[in-house]
């Protein structure tokens, strides 16, 4: 994890975190490959670049510079952000309990018999 993370870890709102998907699974593009990415209907190309930008002054992109074109590629790795994104979600809305949050998915039914089975194999092989 970065200090940045560490320091404030940020959540990213919808349309940047569909950003940074496409980045993380590209590992590097222009605008332009960006918006050839996404989903119809495609948001304006000023629209992604604003985005884009954000993300880097939210410290989640960097860039390379050829002439007047920036080609953008991720500074936080998906599982950094997964990581820390999780671990909020598991302190503010379960008390740090995963049986809490794993109680919450089960009487939702967020997650099948088959994931359970998968999770309960996961954890018998930590032991």
């Amino acid at each position: 994890m970065t200090a940045r993370m560490k320091e404030r870890p940020q959540e990213l709102t919808r349309a940047e975190l569909e950003i940074m998907q496409i980045l993380w699974n590209r590992e590097e593009g222009f605008v332009n490959d960006i918006l050839e990415d996404m989903p119809h209907p495609k948001p304006a190309y000023n629209t992604v670049s604003t985005i884009v930008r954000i993300l880097e002054k939210k410290g989640f992109v960097g860039h390379r510079s050829y002439g007047k074109s920036h080609e953008y590629y991720p500074i936080i790795d998906r599982d950094t952000y997964t990581g820390g994104f999780m671990s909020s979600v598991l302190n503010n809305f379960f008390g740090g309990s995963a049986s809490r949050m794993m109680s919450f998915l089960s009487n939702n039914n967020s997650i099948s018999v088959e994931e359970v089975d998968e999770i309960l194999n996961l954890l018998n092989d930590k032991k």
